[in-house]
């Protein structure tokens, strides 16, 4: 049985806010305003209608909800169980058609589920378990060849510390504080060579900025704090 690589006290953080998942001005307001961005830039690389689709990280199910709208047939993951509770009963509430989550990590599942799926998404997930690579590596498994794998996370430097952490959770409160933690940042260069040496062929990136006077996000070539990345694996 594969060992679960989760960091507990990053399970438990997440846990204790799961009841703010939807509430569009609470803890989680940030990833409401730029999941209409991610979820464009993701069905513009590869249209998700019809797609079967793994939402990797999922938490309350905010992108994975807003995939299986889109016309996919997603499933949802996350190890933190309350999340997946708040994330199953929105599905039910709202009736969100072709939407499933279950409790299991990307590894173990990627040994159950190999090649099982068109599209895998991993997003604002890597920078919170001890070991991204395994992730990245987990991902490449679960998905078809010449299928797609999306990534986002922050890149790690002077300027993401003081926007991404010191900002955005201590002065703007956009985020919980303790939210990131520094060290384990990704820069582009290492993220892109986990996928190098998991099969993952690069194909484009985009950055996500922060305008502080509209208070709105929009999608950028500046990948110098938050990023995305599209892979495929190769066929």
């Amino acid at each position: 049985m594969t060992e679960a690589n989760a960091d507990q006290a990053e399970l438990a953080k997440f846990s204790a806010l799961a009841h703010q998942w939807w509430d569009l001005h609470g803890e989680f307001a940030a990833l409401h305003q730029i999941n209409p961005l991610r979820l464009d830039w993701i069905d513009g690389a590869c249209p998700l209608n019809g797609q079967r689709v793994l939402d990797v990280g999922c938490g309350g199910g905010i992108l994975a909800d807003a995939m299986a709208r889109r016309g996919a047939d997603v499933l949802g993951i996350d190890l933190a169980e309350k999340s997946l509770k708040v994330a199953q009963l929105h599905a039910l509430e709202t009736q969100t058609p072709h939407v499933a989550y279950r409790c299991v990590s990307a590894e173990a599942l990627s040994e159950e589920m190999p090649g099982a799926f068109d599209v895998v998404t991993c997003m604002e997930m890597l920078e919170h378990v001890p070991d991204p690579a395994s992730v990245v590596a987990a991902c490449a498994r679960l998905v078809r060849p010449g299928g797609w794998v999306f990534f986002s996370t922050i890149n790690r430097n002077a300027k993401s510390f003081l926007l991404a952490i010191v900002g955005a959770e201590y002065v703007a409160n956009m985020v919980p504080r303790g939210t990131h933690e520094y060290a384990r940042l990704l820069r582009p260069h290492e993220l892109a060579g986990f996928c190098r040496s998991s099969g993952l062929d690069f194909v484009r990136s985009s950055g996500l900025e922060f305008h502080p006077l509209t208070r709105r996000f929009s999608l950028s070539d500046d990948t110098s704090v938050n990023y995305m990345i599209a892979t495929r694996l190769s066929a």
